[in-house]
Parts: structure tokens; C-alpha cells; sequence
């Protein structure tokens, strides 16, 4: 799957759980850079994401993520294997 549709896939998702579109996520997006983005909706987030892409991230990995460019990354090589 190409990167930028995982990033439109995620949009969909971002939006859905923080119940308000969201356009601007590109790969140095941050929690701090979208209202609502907690640590709990962040939980969520990644059960989401990895339910709709048939991935699982390891704890590890999910800490390591700086931003929104290292989980697609992630979900990148996940679906590449």
C-alpha cells in the first residue's frame, strides 16, 4: 500500500475518533498539534488503526512513535510483509 494511502485512510480514522474532521495530518504530526489527541483517544487511535489496517504494533513501537510519519511507516512495512 502507497503512503499517501494509508494518510488518507488515516484522516478517516483520526476524524472518526475525534468525532471532528481532520486534514492536516502529514508524517511530523504530533499529538500536540491536534485538539483531543490524548493519551487515552491515543490508546484508541492505534486499536483503530490497527484493526483497520490487520496489523498489531508492539508496545515498544508504539512508544517509539515521534509522530504520525513513523506509525505509517510502521504500518508500511507491517502490510509489506
Amino acid at each position: 500500500m502507497q503512503e499517501h494511502e494509508i494518510y488518507e485512510q488515516l484522516k478517516g480514522i483520526y476524524s472518526t475518533i475525534l468525532k471532528r474532521e481532520i486534514t492536516g495530518l502529514n508524517a511530523t504530526t504530533t499529538a500536540a498539534d491536534i485538539e483531543g489527541w490524548d493519551s487515552l483517544t491515543h490508546m484508541i487511535l492505534m486499536d483503530s488503526i490497527e484493526k483497520h489496517f490487520g496489523v498489531k504494533f508492539k508496545l515498544m513501537e508504539i512508544m517509539k512513535f515521534n509522530n504520525v510519519g513513523d506509525m505509517v511507516a510502521c504500518v508500511q512495512k507491517k502490510l509489506a510483509k
